[in-house]
């Protein structure tokens, strides 16, 4: 799939962000990708939310094969191939796909500091490390000093 025919595709949608990904093309809104274009097809974001309507149309989860297995990304989903065809469903999928992406990030984003976390003691500075090198030159200086005349 070539960027125009994205463009297309996602016209009754809404302005997308389309950057090339791998071996196709990501597709996203306000920074958060939703939609994969690549050689085997268009996948857009699913959760445990929209992925009973993937599965009820026949669809499968994205995967790729590596020299030693098959890696199942069960985060994207193909898109159905009646939905190439039926704008209206179409936009409805895609909107579906951009609420799982952010129902995702919203997942991954990390907890800010408690007030308790915040009240800890003041971190002791780290202790010299003693290499090879200094006890060899320590021990030199001391033999320097201590030797007879």
């Amino acid at each position: 799939m070539d960027r125009e025919f994205l463009i297309d595709l996602f016209s009754d949608f809404g302005p997308v962000a389309i950057r090339k990904m791998f071996s196709g093309h990501g597709i996203s809104v306000d920074g958060v990708n939703f939609a994969l274009a690549l050689r085997a097809g268009l996948f857009f974001r699913a959760d445990e939310v929209t992925i009973p309507d993937f599965e009820a149309e026949g669809s499968k989860p994205f995967q790729y094969s590596t020299r030693a297995k098959t890696v199942v990304v069960n985060s994207y989903w193909e898109l159905p191939a009646r939905l190439f065809d039926d704008s209206e469903d179409f936009v409805q999928w895609a909107r579906a796909a951009l609420a799982a992406a952010q129902r995702a990030k919203v997942k991954k984003r990390p907890k800010g500091k408690t007030a308790a976390s915040k009240k800890t003691e003041p971190k002791k500075p780290a202790a010299k490390k003693t290499t090879k090198k200094a006890v060899k030159k320590t021990e030199r200086r001391a033999g320097k000093a201590t030797r007879p005349l």
